[in-house]
């Protein structure tokens, strides 16, 4: 009898054992999920000073705004939804596309049911879309906002958009190549222009555009995103009209043009896709004062090559460099 009760005590505390490992393994696994998500939360301050918190590195990202797409890809991080993918791959074919993303609508609108439609955990804007349209961004997914340009220092903002939208998709390895590599065409870029005596040589850049029969051009002055590239490669800034405080970009028409320095260098960027872009060759080529302009006698206008975004990251900005480079020294 006695034997009978031990076994049976034996018995029900093998039982009773088997039981709390039943219920210890998976409370265990619990913290350790935990733990590791608590490990994996990101915390950042974006463009705004918003606080953002993500539950890890986002991996699938809608972007608003082309330049905020080109840093992406060049992160290596493909967005599932792009703001007008078809003008981005007319524009930016610097820096293309690996996938083919969905299109979420116009850069100023975009498209919130198909956002939504995406389930993205994160959502890259800029400073130009409306506060009323990034609250309602909030309510589908996290938003970090990047500051689009800044007079102050183009290249510093351009870089730090990279670097921000790195910590959020943990790709932070690639920000700091992707930085080494625009420092270092910098660099090429200048000696390049040294050796061939092109150093400190007047240099305007602009873009135009026809409406209602009327050509209107855009410089970009010293302040803008170009404006910066171009003297950070040796290059001095010929225009002298004043640009907006954000872009660092004027307004001027032919006649301004005649301001310009007579032994200026011009270049700008066309589209074929869109001749309306594309003045220069198109609706001022008879114009009187554009044919009498000496850069334009001497042959020193270049049009470089096209699907370079001009408010693009380091990718846009180093095909820049290559394109003025090898127009200033062919």
């Amino acid at each position: 009898m006695r034997r009978l009760l031990l076994t049976a005590a034996a018995t029900t505390a093998a039982a009773l054992a088997l039981a709390a490992c039943g219920t210890t393994e998976p409370a265990a696994d619990k913290t350790e999920k935990a733990e590791k998500k608590a490990s994996e939360t990101i915390t950042l301050k974006d463009g705004k000073g918003a606080e953002v918190k993500l539950d890890g590195p986002a991996t699938k990202v809608v972007a608003t705004e082309w330049n905020v797409v080109e840093s992406l890809v060049s992160l290596g991080v493909d967005p599932v939804g792009v703001a007008d993918v078809k003008g981005y791959k007319t524009w930016d074919s610097a820096v293309p596309l690996n996938n083919e993303p969905k299109d979420i609508g116009t850069r100023g609108e975009p498209s919130m049911d198909t956002i939504a439609s995406l389930a993205p955990d994160l959502i890259v804007a800029t400073s130009d879309l409306t506060p009323a349209a990034v609250k309602q961004l909030r309510e589908v997914a996290p938003v970090i906002e990047v500051t689009s340009a800044d007079g102050t220092g183009q290249i510093d903002q351009m870089l730090e958009n990279v670097d921000l939208i790195a910590k959020a998709t943990g790709t932070t390895d690639r920000a700091k190549s992707l930085r080494e590599d625009f420092e270092a065409k910098v660099a090429e870029g200048k000696k390049a222009l040294t050796d061939a005596g092109m150093a400190g040589k007047n240099f305007a850049f602009a873009d135009g555009y026809v409406a209602s029969n009327q050509v209107s051009i855009r410089p970009y002055t010293a302040t803008s995103l170009i404006g910066e590239v171009n003297e950070a490669i040796g290059l001095k800034n010929a225009w002298t009209v004043k640009g907006d405080e954000a872009y660092g970009l004027g307004t001027t028409d032919v006649e301004g043009l005649t301001k310009l320095p007579g032994d200026t260098r011009f270049a700008y960027i066309g589209n074929d896709d869109d001749p309306s872009a594309t003045p220069f060759t198109g609706a001022l080529a008879k114009n009187s004062v554009w044919k009498s302009l000496p850069f334009v006698k001497a042959g020193d206008v270049h049009r470089l090559d096209d699907g370079i975004w001009m408010f693009g990251g380091p990718g846009s900005m180093e095909a820049y460099i290559d394109a003025v480079v090898g127009a200033l020294t062919k």
